[in-house]
């Protein structure tokens, strides 16, 4: 089978593999990863692997010798994958705190799939906090093969809302991340911010760090959370601190040099 071109251009960072059909890539993420659980580090090595599968987020492994694996009790759940094998599951548990089956081994994986044997991974979302080297990481893993470029621009950005002019600015930052529609990041100065009230929502993003939200009330009618901001970004994408920017598949309208933008279908048109 012919790896995809996008594979090619990767260049010889790691060797794709192929196994019934299914591609993945296992490489040496030659990070320092960290794992944090009820104050106490859980995992911590310097010789974390990083799995690729096709269609999946990228996930660290860490060697089982460099798991806490004395705050791990093994348990009765297990799943099956046809690239991995049968999973086995462990719960952590320090003190009163416990998360259940938040980690997962291949005890006998399946021949010619990743070397994953006497590796074990981790729930994000079941782990207080994750680090790469120094610096604390949110949402899932990175993908070192995506890019996000922050580009200033003096292009004339138009964002219409309600029928009306939300946003008018020549002092944009164009977000353009790996697989992601271009986002417009705009300061408040040229944004209509008595129509825009703060909301509790909060995301997070492994690349740009912790976003919280704002609605847009015009009229009657008011769009919940339809503006985010990230208030202390990761260093990477400093630019963007305190900017705004609007979900491009919900408003009315994006013009950029008053040529109408061409929105997508994607996870967030809802």
């Amino acid at each position: 089978m012919r790896p995809a071109l996008e594979d090619i251009l990767m260049g010889q960072a790691a060797s794709p593999s192929f196994s019934p059909g299914l591609y993945f890539r296992w490489e040496d993420s030659r990070r320092r990863v960290r794992t944090v659980f009820g104050g106490v580090t859980i995992a911590d090595s310097t010789h974390v692997m990083l799995l690729h599968e096709a269609g999946r987020l990228p996930v660290f492994y860490f060697p089982i010798e460099d798991v806490r694996m004395d705050r791990m009790e093994a348990t009765e759940h297990s799943t099956h994958s046809p690239l991995k094998g049968d999973a086995s599951y462990w719960t952590i548990r320090v003190g009163d705190r416990v998360a259940e089956n938040a980690a997962w081994s291949y005890l006998n994986p399946v021949p010619g799939g990743p070397e994953i044997k006497d590796y074990m991974a981790f729930y994000w979302d079941k782990i207080d906090a994750w680090y790469e080297e120094d610096e604390q990481v949110f949402a899932h893993a990175r993908d070192p093969y995506k890019r996000v470029d922050i580009l200033p621009s003096s292009r004339h950005v138009r964002v219409v809302l309600g029928g009306e002019v939300i946003v008018d600015s020549r002092h944009t930052y164009l977000l353009l991340e790996t697989g992601i529609i271009t986002r417009y990041y705009i300061p408040e100065q040229d944004i209509r911010m008595e129509l825009l009230e703060p909301s509790e929502t909060i995301s997070h993003c492994p690349y740009k760090g912790e976003a919280s939200y704002r609605s847009a009330r015009v009229g009657d009618r008011i769009y919940k959370d339809i503006v985010w901001s990230y208030r202390d970004p990761l260093p990477a994408c400093s630019p963007i601190e305190k900017l705004l920017s609007f979900f491009n598949e919900r408003v009315d309208a994006i013009y950029v040099d008053d040529e109408r933008i061409a929105v997508p279908r994607t996870p967030w048109s809802e």
